[in-house]
């Protein structure tokens, strides 16, 4: 088989008709390929609607009744997969009829070890609010795949027309494509501490980018996403407390530039980045850490400790004196996105090397810094002794 298609699923009826409606006009034959769904719902009417597609497709259903996780989901799905390629799917994607069958010949028919990400079409249309769907047959989106396969080359996606410096810092899961063998011998499943919408996708690529497999953004791998009720207030939330667990779980400045700008505006930023700590530490090989830890039995934040690049040991000069019983951690990132809660920390300290950044990172890391800690000291210019 080549294809296992891993769709996560919940109260979307609407959304998966039509992926189903698409992944049955395939020109793959179906005996090549398996729709596997992580449903978690316990639905009569989902049930039915995969009854329709018995004599099409060969559907694969996992079901829970727990609280609706995407990463579970996938999970629930993925770990059945028997496919020589897993293909992550959302359920808000329609394909063309030789998607599959073009993944397969131009990506993986000689056995490549390379992650395919692919366009989605009209994606631009999540970006705001939606309480109701008009709900089109999938021959309206017939007619658009077909308009789309006669087209001389496909460069729709937003994420087409930016450089990739950061490799997993495009990787959304709508649609992706890697070798099966490869998620198993990593162990690359979605983690499930990370709920609700967004960065779960962005965590699970950089986990395949540290493996050396290469992820490509490909112009002849596309979909069309297809519209559905959300709210952006909501999607924010989630999206802001995930983004903390990625700098928490893998500290650096690609993450924690994702999490103050974004993946896309992080690309923009990050060689600017490097280049500004080199210049104000005055060497290439340090960079900036926080170290967290507590002072006379009271959380304390230090943050702009100059420390070799990627280090974590308790860097010397710190003039602070934390409490032996509780080994401090040093987390190797500027401050822009620090991964702890509103006023969580009683003190934070900032050393002079953010003073010597220029505004905007300043800003940012100060503006970190009043959120997470109840009082704030520095940055001054001189090194302060912060022994408590």
């Amino acid at each position: 088989m080549k294809f296992s298609i891993v769709i996560p699923y919940k109260q979307r009826l609407d959304n998966i008709r039509l992926c189903f409606e698409s992944l049955a006009e395939q020109t793959l034959d179906r005996s090549r390929f398996e729709v596997l769904v992580g449903a978690m719902e316990y639905s009569p009417e989902y049930v039915a609607l995969c009854r329709e597609f018995t004599d099409r497709l060969t559907i694969v259903s996992v079901l829970s009744a727990d609280e609706w996780q995407i990463t579970k989901a996938r999970n629930l799905a993925m770990r059945q997969a028997s496919g020589q390629v897993t293909l992550q799917l959302d359920v808000d994607m329609a394909l063309p009829p030789r998607f599959l069958e073009n993944l397969y010949q131009k990506h993986f028919a000689h056995g490549q070890n390379v992650c395919v990400i692919g366009q989605m079409i009209g994606y631009d249309n999540n970006n705001s609010d939606v309480d109701t769907v008009d709900v089109r047959p999938f021959s309206h989106y017939r007619e658009q795949l077909a308009e789309l396969d006669a087209a001389d080359g496909v460069r729709l996606d937003m994420r087409m027309h930016v450089d990739h410096v950061i490799p997993w810092a495009f990787a959304w899961t709508a649609l992706i494509a890697l070798p099966t063998a490869l998620v198993r011998e990593h162990d690359l499943y979605f983690d499930e501490d990370f709920r609700g919408y967004g960065v779960e996708d962005l965590e699970w690529a950089h986990r395949i980018c540290a493996t050396g497999t290469p992820l490509v953004m490909a112009q002849d791998v596309y979909g069309i996403h297809l519209p559905h009720t959300r709210s952006i207030a909501g999607n924010r939330t989630t999206e802001k407390l995930n983004y903390r667990r990625f700098v928490r779980k893998w500290p650096g400045a690609e993450v924690e530039l994702a999490a103050a700008f974004g993946d896309f505006e992080a690309n923009g930023k990050v060689i600017d980045f490097r280049r500004e700590l080199a210049a104000v530490l005055g060497a290439d090989d340090h960079g900036l850490a926080v170290v967290a830890g507590e002072v006379g039995g009271e959380s304390v934040l230090v943050i702009g400790a100059v420390v070799d690049a990627g280090q974590t040991r308790l860097p010397a000069g710190l003039g602070v004196r934390f409490d032996a019983h509780v080994r401090p951690e040093v987390l190797p990132i500027a401050g822009l996105a620090l991964p702890f809660s509103d006023q969580s920390i009683d003190t934070c300290y900032v050393l002079p090397p953010v003073a010597r950044l220029s505004d905007e990172y300043r800003k940012i890391i100060l503006g970190e810094a009043d959120r997470v800690a109840k009082a704030v000291a520095g940055p001054v210019e001189e090194e302060p002794h912060l022994t408590a």
